[in-house]
């Protein structure tokens, strides 16, 4: 490991060549032609002379084991831990991110410590990680390095959690997907319009890479970040939660979490715990099975309730479970409800069965 920007440039996996020494990069949903000596969108590719080079390969930012609600995640492992890793920049401009002092940052522009992909994989297996999850800035602008490391994961027994805004293109999704295990893909809103205005990129292709990730038999969970005034409208929430019955199916969980004020949205006022209420109640009317509601402590919204008899079937304080009322089949103790929980449930790391 080296601390501090490396400068490493690693020939890309994910482009291709065209006339004129310019390339396409075919890694996000954008498609940057870059000409020689220029970078994409995210500034972490670059043409030179002719070959597409990512400027972030290894280079990380954060790693840290948290538990796997944390993604969020309510039905993957619940219970166990994952190494979440990060690097630098971003295929979109959101001005509410909350990590964008890493995801609107350049190349050599915060410190950075170079890690092997095999290294990743041997922490996590020593901290008892059950995955490793690519998250805090966005994963896929580092899709060589997380290819690379997510096949030595598989091979050694770690599973690959991508958190992701989901803006992928088909072409790279096809080489990466038989590699990731489940993914928490954020859908920014339910509107092109803003998507445009705000995220600088396009809403259908996030919709297209979720959907193909579900039917490619990743387990996939959607969150929704509601913020005042952008896409708290009843009827966008309705619109995306009729969407996802109808593309991913009623039991994949939604987690509309409350925005608090960051970056350039630092002076907007925080959701109202009401407005979250009412968006889960909406979305549970349209069919969704599953909802959750973020970022608000000591709330019951954040628990796993049965969808057949009401029950609370995994109760969370946080990001503990601190109740579980299912059996080892993952079926309600009190009506016998299948519950869509995917790998045992885990305390602290061990296997509680």
């Amino acid at each position: 490991m080296r601390t501090g920007w490396s400068g490493i440039e690693r020939e890309s996996r994910f482009y291709e060549r065209l006339d004129g020494d310019v390339v396409r990069c075919l890694i996000c949903a954008r498609k940057c032609y870059i000409k020689p000596g220029g970078r994409g969108f995210c500034y972490t590719k670059e043409n030179r002379g002719g070959r597409m080079y990512t400027l972030i390969y290894g280079e990380l930012t954060a790693m840290a084991v948290d538990p796997i609600e944390k993604k969020p995640l309510n039905h993957f492992y619940p219970g166990s831990l994952a190494l979440s890793i990060s690097s630098v920049g971003c295929s979109f401009r959101c001005p509410w991110c909350q990590n964008w002092h890493l995801s609107m940052a350049k190349p050599g522009e915060v410190a950075t410590t170079y890690v092997e992909p095999e290294r990743v994989v041997e922490m996590a297996k020593k901290e008892g990680c059950v995955s490793i999850a690519y998250t805090y800035n966005e994963p896929i602008i580092s899709l060589d390095y997380v290819y690379d490391t997510a096949r030595i994961a598989r091979r050694e027994g770690v599973k690959n959690v991508l958190v992701t805004n989901g803006y992928i293109s088909m072409e790279a999704l096809e080489e990466v997907v038989p590699y990731i295990d489940a993914v928490n893909v954020d859908w920014k809103a339910f509107n092109e319009k803003t998507y445009r205005r705000y995220c600088k990129g396009q809403l259908q292709p996030v919709l297209d890479a979720t959907e193909e990730m579900k039917k490619r038999g990743v387990h996939v969970e959607v969150t929704n970040l509601i913020i005042p005034g952008v896409n708290d409208d009843s009827e966008e929430i309705r619109s995306l939660a009729r969407y996802l019955v109808d593309h991913l199916g009623p039991d994949t969980p939604l987690h509309i979490t409350r925005f608090f004020p960051y970056y350039k949205f630092s002076l907007r006022s925080p959701t109202p715990v009401e407005t979250l209420v009412r968006a889960r109640e909406m979305a549970m009317e349209e069919g969704v099975k599953f909802v959750y509601v973020g970022n608000v402590p000591g709330e019951d919204y954040d628990s796993t309730f049965c969808p057949s008899c009401g029950k609370v079937v995994i109760k969370r304080f946080g990001y503990d479970i601190i109740e579980w009322n299912l059996t080892e089949d993952m079926r309600c103790k009190f009506c016998g409800e299948k519950i869509p929980i995917v790998g045992a449930y885990q305390e602290r790391g061990f296997l509680r069965w």
